[in-house]
């Protein structure tokens, strides 16, 4: 019996060896498989994630054109493995000076019917070529810096009246209108928005006047807020025009700061209405000097009639202006003022508004290529 039962024991022994011995194989085999499937779907066409590339990226929000930082060209394409074509460098490093101008004849009637070779450009006395013309189909990115300063008068209200009325008039479904508040701190009141509703309830909740002028301020402010966005860019400030509180008090750095960001400035110049004296003189000059140099106009109201009149006018201006595209040269990009002056070749019997210089910004450093 006992060798019988030494004879049992080893032959389980040797089982459990064996049983151990399938395990293991079994173990390895999976562990093998496994290491040979992505060479198998590589083989067979169907290939894994590639750490080294991306995939293809999720649908996202279409990206307004006309907003900053998006592209101003829709329709471009995209070419396979993202080659970077040389025509491309050079529409990034170009550098366009818009010129919206307006154009009438003697009697004040606006010439509507002008092609672009009827008109003639002189950049610092030198004949410069224009690219493009375009007419009133150009977006309006429109600022209103409206006075909320101590300085106004009695007819308040009716200035806050005609000016909700300009914005029905004036803005259309591609065009987009901001408010300014000047102050003694001035401020963005309404941020850019086609909503009519919203622009004549911001006007319409205004206080009562008091506290200084900023006016300087507000005109800077409101240039550098459009400054990124495409289209004609407007300031129309509704205001006596007497600066009292400003930060910023040198007026030629206001010029230069409205022109570097290509921006037009109408000026409804309101509170005048008990006569000048040399204060309102003075900020008279100021703002037909800031008007004419951006290709704007002063209007100077006397009465209520008057001042609906004037809004009427710059909104039929915007409606018929032509829009003229200059492409300085390389030379010309070194941060200085330069002089324009735009003329209608075929016909001396009429006026031409529009900017009178632009700053060129200098290139930007090269990247080693």
């Amino acid at each position: 019996m006992g060798r019988v039962a030494r004879t049992k024991s080893r032959q389980t022994r040797d089982r459990a060896r064996q049983l151990t011995r399938w395990l293991v194989a079994i173990v390895m085999g999976i562990l093998c498989l496994g290491a040979s499937v992505p060479a198998a779907l590589s083989q067979s066409g169907r290939r894994g994630p590639d750490p080294g590339k991306t995939g293809k990226p999720k649908p996202g929000p279409i990206a307004d054109p006309d907003r900053p930082g998006t592209s101003s060209s829709p329709n471009r394409t995209t070419k396979a493995n993202d080659e970077l074509d040389p025509d491309d460098v050079v529409r990034i490093s170009s550098f366009l000076v818009p010129i919206p101008a307006s154009v009438v004849d003697k009697h004040g009637n606006a010439i509507v019917n002008l092609k672009l070779d009827d008109f003639e450009l002189r950049v610092d006395s030198e004949l410069r070529p224009l690219s493009d013309l375009t007419r009133s189909e150009t977006s309006v990115r429109l600022a209103m810096l409206f006075d909320n300063s101590g300085s106004l008068d009695p007819a308040r209200e009716f200035e806050k009246q005609a000016a909700t009325r300009f914005f029905r008039r004036v803005l259309r479904a591609q065009d987009e209108a901001a408010i300014y508040s000047i102050e003694t701190d001035s401020y963005l009141a309404q941020p850019l928005t086609h909503d009519v509703v919203r622009l004549e309830q911001t006007i319409a909740m205004f206080g009562k006047p008091e506290g200084g002028t900023s006016l300087f301020d507000a005109i800077m402010n409101a240039a550098s807020y459009l400054r990124p966005y495409s289209g004609r860019k407007v300031l129309v400030i509704v205001s006596d025009g007497i600066e009292t509180t400003s930060k910023n008090t040198d007026f030629d750095m206001v010029v230069a700061h409205v022109l570097a960001d290509d921006c037009q400035v109408y000026v409804v110049q309101t509170g005048l209405y008990e006569g000048a004296n040399l204060r309102a003189l003075a900020a008279e000059r100021r703002m037909e000097q800031l008007s004419g140099q951006t290709g704007g106009a002063v209007y100077l109201p006397k009465t209520f009639d008057q001042l609906d009149v004037a809004f009427d006018q710059i909104a039929a201006d915007l409606a018929q202006q032509y829009v003229l595209s200059y492409y300085p040269n390389t030379e010309h990009r070194d941060g200085q003022l330069h002089k324009l002056d735009l003329r209608i070749k075929s016909r001396n019997d009429v006026r031409v508004r529009s900017r009178k210089g632009y700053y060129a910004p200098k290139p930007a450093p090269s990247a080693g290529y």
